[in-house]
């Protein structure tokens, strides 16, 4: 990769993330670290705005903009790719999203560019996951978003019915199946639904939750990671 390449693809991974660090952008640019601090400041010293510093990692100041960018055929194919793949697998409002965004991608690539990626012979059949848990999955991510509790008619495992209240943190899609991680206030604990488990739900959309220490994704993410490790 020619240096000049290899500035520009630092910006764009450092645009892209809230904090990155030189050791990130090594392994991505498969060259060592001390390359990255001298690039880096070889980058503030022409004028981009990059903050941090070495040991701690970087980001872009704000109101810094690129000119807009031109995809590669590679590029433009893992996008249609991408999209493909998610489409079976999302709730109907982001997958809607996710085609209008790639129709206005592919529609500003010169014709030959646009014309490779549709033509890429990879596709993902839209029967993937039935419709009533497609809306569940539309809902609960919603819920997430916008921190409102939600009341669930769920059956486990053994077919045990339970009544659960749940702040909802995060939906994780695990090849075949959704799941919901979720603060059980019923339980007092973190627990896991799988959506194609939950019999019903209503959002209670005047029970707003606040995070919590030791109630939030980032706490459950912690407690995984440790019963992994």
């Amino acid at each position: 990769m020619r240096r000049a390449d290899r500035l520009f693809q630092i910006v764009q991974l450092i645009r892209g993330r809230r904090l990155t660090t030189a050791a990130f952008l090594a392994r991505r640019l498969e060259v060592s670290e001390r390359t990255v601090y001298r690039d880096v400041a070889d980058l503030q010293h022409q004028g981009v705005p990059i903050e941090g510093e070495a040991g701690v990692g970087y980001r872009l100041g704000a109101g810094f903009e690129l000119p807009p960018l031109m995809f590669s055929e590679g590029e433009a194919r893992a996008l249609v790719a991408a999209t493909r793949l998610a489409q079976a697998w999302l709730d109907p409002a982001l997958a809607r999203d996710a085609e209008s965004a790639l129709g206005k991608i592919l529609s500003i690539l010169p014709r030959p560019t646009r014309a490779a990626a549709e033509s890429l012979a990879l596709y993902a059949p839209g029967f993937s996951i039935e419709p009533a848990i497609q809306q569940h999955l539309q809902t609960l991510r919603e819920a997430t978003q916008a921190r409102q509790r939600v009341r669930l008619d769920y059956r486990d495992a053994a077919d045990t019915p339970s009544q659960r209240t749940v702040r909802p943190l995060g939906c994780f899609f695990w090849g075949k199946v959704w799941t919901l991680a979720a603060w059980c206030e019923s339980r007092n604990a973190f627990r896991s639904f799988r959506i194609d488990r939950i019999a019903a739900l209503q959002v209670d959309a005047d029970a707003a939750f606040r995070d919590e220490p030791g109630k939030t994704l980032a706490d459950f993410l912690r407690q995984v990671g440790a019963r992994l490790d």
